[in-house]
């Protein structure tokens, strides 16, 4: 280069997203859109580039911020002097992020104040640049706890937990009925807890497919690995998609500061994320973006929480496999309890049928059965009409797997809490009440149904059974589900005795899956 040829400078593109910027606009979509979190959020972060620290940062950021949505908006109404609802939504997002690193993130003061104004003015809200920057130091100048004091504050009852734990009021009545129907009353604290707790990712090695190899190779992912370059995996195509995968989330290196993610507010009981496996096909502890874990990538292992798999496994295990027999998944989207019903099913010389309404999902089965070749079959049709068609054909094994409020599942589907609806339950029981009628019409003498949803709202658990068993108990008899899912279990599921089974995240780390079982006698 000449000494008289000045460097061109370099060609700019445009400014990567950080991980604020990401997080702020999945909340976004998640509040204008009705987008999921979570998978919205693998594909935000993988366009941004982020590395593993700053993905970890952005879902952390993304996850804990909706969870704690209500919390928050109390906090920033009393911080600002205006309801909630009279703020401007972006604005309201923005200081939303902001609330959670100050009180749930240990971000140093000045970055999440600084870096919360300079989002306000990024999005296209300059105008409330001080607005924001008042509202954040008024945050900044309590902690978290004498916070929670102000709150609560001539609260009491449920309307306190709602507010100390970020749920609606009608959800915390709902679980805490359910805790009683158990006589577990004092676990609700610790329930509440559990959802506002970032889930581990958890494995199911497919029987029969699932190597010693993959086995191994997944378990020693143990410790976070740098090159993964999202914090999750966009699990689609299974029951469960993981939130933080990352056991300690760091603030952006771009910040020049750093700091951890401190533990979920403390309601003991809260199961230990590292404890063993509750179910015999579980892997627990994996770190990083499981896509990259070998059997994973192969179809072998499969992402999907330990409750989900205690469900399809007590249908497979509640007694001896006869090779030839018919197995039925009502509603198998997006197929993770499908699959591994079909590797079960394959053990033991069954087929299976895997039914799905909605033709995308039920794309999503394929792809998931995709490994097991031709005694699987996937169909698309209204599950209600089971029995209907005039064909006879019966199944020796049907899981239903029905549609429900998802109150179970609060920790991994972070905005569910706050779109459902008392009125939403009335709905889905009549829904569930269609389908369980459909399926006793064509399980077969001696077959098992198992019901499952991963809900313990009593009307869509106790209250079907109750009510089922009022129309066919002539039909129909109950097996010890209990005993059923203890049996099957890898260590104790920490469940009530009974004809169902109740699972519980704050108990055994699982999502609250609720499992019953009946034998067709007529």
């Amino acid at each position: 280069m000449s000494p008289q040829t000045k460097p061109q400078a370099a060609r700019r593109g445009p400014r990567p997203a950080s991980a604020r910027r990401v997080a702020f606009d999945v909340l976004r979509a998640v509040q204008v859109d009705d987008a999921y979190a979570n998978l919205l959020l693998p594909t935000r972060i993988r366009r941004a580039g982020l590395t593993a620290r700053d993905a970890g940062f952005a879902t952390e950021l993304t996850y804990g911020s909706i969870r704690m949505l209500g919390r928050y908006d109390v906090i920033i109404a009393l911080a600002s002097g205006r309801r909630a609802e009279n703020i401007e939504a972006d604005v309201l997002d923005v200081m939303r992020l902001g609330a959670h690193q100050l009180l749930a993130m240990r971000t140093p003061t000045h970055a999440a104040v600084d870096a919360t104004v300079e989002l306000a003015r990024e999005v296209g809200a300059r105008r409330a640049t001080g607005f924001v920057n008042a509202v954040m130091r008024k945050i900044a100048a309590r902690t978290d706890d004498e916070w929670d004091a102000l709150i609560t504050e001539g609260r009491a009852g449920d309307a306190l937990l709602a507010t100390r734990w970020s749920h609606p009021v009608w959800v915390v009545s709902a679980l805490r009925d359910a805790l009683a129907a158990e006589r577990s009353r004092d676990e609700l604290a610790a329930l509440l807890a559990a959802d506002n707790a970032a889930p581990r990712v958890q494995l199911a090695a497919l029987p029969g497919l699932a190597t010693d190899e993959d086995i191994a190779t997944a378990t020693a992912r143990t410790a976070p690995d740098d090159d993964t370059d999202a914090a999750f995996a966009d699990a689609t195509g299974a029951d469960d998609v993981p939130a933080a995968l990352v056991p300690a989330v760091d603030e952006p290196e771009a910040d020049g500061a750093t700091g951890t993610v401190p533990p979920v507010r403390s309601a003991e009981p809260v199961v230990q994320a590292d404890a063993a496996p509750v179910s015999p096909v579980g892997i627990r502890g994996i770190s990083g973006d499981p896509a990259r874990v070998p059997g994973v990538a192969a179809g072998r292992l499969r992402v999907q929480d330990e409750g989900s798999q205690l469900a399809a496994l007590a249908l497979s295990r509640s007694s001896a496999v006869r090779a030839g027999e018919r197995w039925l998944d009502m509603c198998a989207g997006p197929g993770g309890k499908a699959a591994l019903l079909a590797a079960e099913a394959q053990q033991g010389g069954a087929t299976l049928v895997a039914n799905e309404l909605v033709p995308a999902r039920a794309g999503l089965v394929r792809n998931a059965l995709g490994v097991f070749g031709d005694h699987v079959r996937v169909v698309e049709g209204d599950a209600r009409r089971y029995g209907r068609d005039g064909t006879g054909m019966t199944f020796d094994r049907i899981l239903l797997d029905a549609p429900c409020t998802g109150l179970g599942a609060l920790r991994r589907r972070p905005e569910a809490r706050w779109r459902k609806l008392p009125e939403d339950v009335e709905e889905l029981a009549a829904l569930q009440t269609e389908l369980l009628d459909a399926a006793v019409r064509v399980l077969a003498p001696g077959g098992t149904l198992a019901y499952v949803t991963c809900s313990p709202h009593l009307a869509e658990t106790r209250g079907q059974v109750d009510a089922l068993m009022g129309r066919h108990g002539g039909r129909l008899e109950q097996l010890d589900t209990a005993t059923v899912v203890r049996g099957v279990a890898a260590r104790d599921p920490e469940i009530a005795d009974g004809a169902t089974a109740q699972l519980w995240p704050h108990r055994i780390g699982t999502d609250a899956m609720f499992i019953a079982l009946f034998r067709r006698v007529d």
